[in-house]
Formats: C-alpha cells, structure tokens, sequence
C-alpha cells in the first residue's frame, strides 16, 4: 500500500507502543510518540512537493537539481556536479536508475544540499520525485496533534470478513484525482446498540486491517478523514478489538503534497467518533 494511503511515514511503531501498560498510560506513551514521530526531521511535516514527472516532460523540475525522466525501468536521474547530488552516499555525477522507494524518506536513497532527501514513488503507472525538507514551514510551525484522552467506551468487539477476492474501488484522493483502493473484506462493530459496516484494506505483508473513515466530527472538530488501523484479527474466527483510541490523522493532514485518499462508499459513520487524533494544533489546524 502507498505511503499516503497507509500513513507508513515511519509513525506505524507507534501502534504498539505500551501495550504492557494500563490502557490510559499505554495510550499515552502511543501518542507521545506518534507526536514525535511525525515531527521527526523526515517525518511527514518535511515533505514540501510532489512532482509527477509526466508535469516535466524535458525532466527539469523548478527548485528540483538533476533530470528526471520517468521510462520503462523506472526514474533515469542524470546529475551534473552543481547539482549537489548524491546517491547511496556518494556524490552523483552522471546518470542512474531509480526504482521506487522502499525505505522511508530518511534513508532515501538521493539526497541535495540543504539535508534535503528525494524519494522516488509509483501511483497507477505514473512516477513522480518527492522533495522532503527537515527545515520545511509545517514541521517549524508544528505545535502539537489534538487528541482526545483515552476512552473506554470506543473500545469495541469486532469481527472481520474477508472477501472471496480483493476489490478495487475508485475513490477521490485529496489532490483532486480519482485513484483505486485495494480493499479485502468488511469489519463490523456494534455502538451504542447499532451495527456498523467499514469497508477494510488488508496489509500484503503482515495480515494488519487499516480503514479510511469518517464520522459526524469529520471537517468540524476533525480533520475531514481519519484512519483507523485496528491490527491483525484471529485468523480463526475473524475476531480483532476495534480501538478508536487509535484513530489517527492522514499524511495530507501534516502536508498538503500528499494524495491520501477520501474515505470509500460506506465509511463514513453516523455517530461522532469523539476518540483518537482529531486535527492539528493552532496554526496548522486550518488544513481542516
């Protein structure tokens, strides 16, 4: 799954922070750290432009140094020793091919003068260059993420059901594009008397559920969508705790370059999920 879909900006460590503790002090040390995570030199506050290379068809990116032209085997970078370039930690002069980034943009692969590191991704066929700066006004004018204290009452039994085969829906991504979201089954909950339906994605590499959502909060006390990421149900009997507590903010929350997408037909919850990360503090929290 993409970076933007999943929120894999290096913040997923937090999700099992303090499961040893009381759930009150569990939940706290998961938010300390998922504040210091996102806010991390290469977290997603730093990201400051996404540039889809078919926008740039000579290669030439304002404010961007080297070529980049997408082609059959992936990104062809040609650097000249102005540039600044490096690769693998060495200077870059000459041309390479770059495969998408695997590794989170802290140990891109390219980086530039002024500790910038430029990471390289694939959407639906399309590459485009991503510029992450440490020193970006977001990350300087970060003061905090607004979350609701821990709360009992949005712990909740659940139960997952996956689909015969994986479906792709067409949803709206926040940069104004429709794009496919991979979805593998249905995770069902009972509040308040009522059941309730999220349509899943499922994890390709360890079986962990996340779900776009949003709620009556969305767009007033909370940014316009969350994700919820649950963990791994029981691979018997579906079973899997669905915490709300654990809701947390989209990349595009923390920077406007990414393309998350909105939340799929169907999750988008009746009730107000008064739990979990709800938006940003002071200055940034207009991105709501």
């Amino acid at each position: 799954m993409s970076d933007d879909a999943s929120d894999a900006d290096d913040t997923d460590d937090a999700d099992e922070a303090g499961e040893a503790d009381d759930p009150k002090t569990a939940w706290r040390t998961w938010h300390e750290q998922r504040v210091a995570s996102v806010s991390a030199p290469y977290g997603p506050l730093s990201l400051i432009g996404t540039h889809w290379l078919s926008d740039y068809p000579e290669g030439r990116i304002p404010a961007v140094p080297g070529r980049w032209r997408a082609t059959e085997g992936g990104v062809a970078l040609s650097a000249a020793p102005e540039d600044g370039l490096s690769l693998d930690g060495e200077p870059l002069t000459g041309d390479a091919v770059l495969a998408a980034d695997q590794a989170p943009p802290a140990r891109s692969r390219v980086a530039a003068a002024g500790d910038l590191r430029i990471t390289v991704i694939r959407r639906e066929g399309e590459w485009a260059v991503r510029v992450f700066d440490p020193g970006s006004a977001a990350r300087r004018a970060f003061a905090g993420i607004e979350a609701t204290p821990y709360d009992p009452d949005f712990v909740l039994p659940g139960r997952f059901r996956p689909y015969g085969e994986d479906r792709t829906v067409q949803v709206a991504n926040v940069d104004g594009r429709a794009r496919g979201l991979g979805l593998g089954g249905e995770l069902s909950f009972a509040y308040r008397g009522s059941e309730h339906t999220l349509q899943v994605a499922v994890d390709e590499d360890d079986g962990s559920l996340w779900a776009v959502i949003g709620d009556a909060t969305s767009g007033s006390s909370s940014y316009r969508f969350r994700f919820l990421k649950p963990g791994i149900p029981d691979p018997v009997d579906g079973s899997i705790t669905v915490d709300f507590n654990r809701t947390v903010l989209p990349p595009c929350a923390f920077a406007d370059h990414f393309i998350c997408p909105f939340p799929p037909p169907g999750n988008t919850l009746p009730f107000e999920v008064a739990a979990g990360e709800r938006r940003l503090k002071d200055a940034l929290a207009a991105r709501i």
